[in-house]
């Protein structure tokens, strides 16, 4: 495991994970939406994005956060491990509400409420983006997918790796 990308729904807990596994791996952790959007909430042009995609790609190990579906192909041909945080609409709906009002570092603003498109973006991603990221997951099957369907799975897995790895958890 040197080139992961983890992709799930918004409010799946994306950085989250990524954060520990980092911690446990030691691998380089870069946010997707921290190069994709801007202080003043506006958004790199998709050349300026898809170079800073490249530099990171070309580099020997990291963990990429993060679903923008257009690179997710690249991503997928890059990378040696996917984790897929699959969690009901619900969960992530939750996670997203549980953090308005808190600073991120994988996001250069703080969100204090609903925005429309986002919510709606969240609601339908499951029936939308899922069966896509099925799709492009059946092309390489030579990659090693790991689909958690809960944040007890992925916590589990997690819980393993330490163990594993001889780190304790903070």
């Amino acid at each position: 495991m040197k080139k992961v990308i983890v992709i799930g729904s918004p409010g799946a807990g994306k950085s989250t994970f990524c954060r520990s596994l980092q911690s446990i791996t030691g691998l380089p952790l870069f946010y997707l939406d921290m190069i994709f959007h801007r202080p003043d909430k506006t958004t790199c042009p998709a050349e300026e994005f898809d170079e800073k995609l490249s530099q990171i790609l070309e580099q020997d190990q990291w963990i990429i956060d993060g679903n923008y579906a257009r690179t997710l192909a690249a991503r997928l041909a890059q990378c040696d491990t996917v984790f897929w945080l699959d969690y009901p609409e619900d969960v992530c709906l939750q996670g997203v509400e549980s953090r308005f009002g808190k600073p991120r570092c994988d996001m250069p603003w703080i969100q204090d409420e609903w925005d429309e498109e986002f919510l709606e973006f969240v609601k339908s991603f499951r029936s939308e983006y899922r069966p896509e990221i099925q799709r492009l997951l059946g092309e390489y099957p030579e990659k090693k997918a790991i689909i958690f369907e809960s944040r007890e799975m992925a916590e589990d897995f997690l819980e393993k790796e330490r163990a594993l790895s001889g780190e304790k958890e903070v």
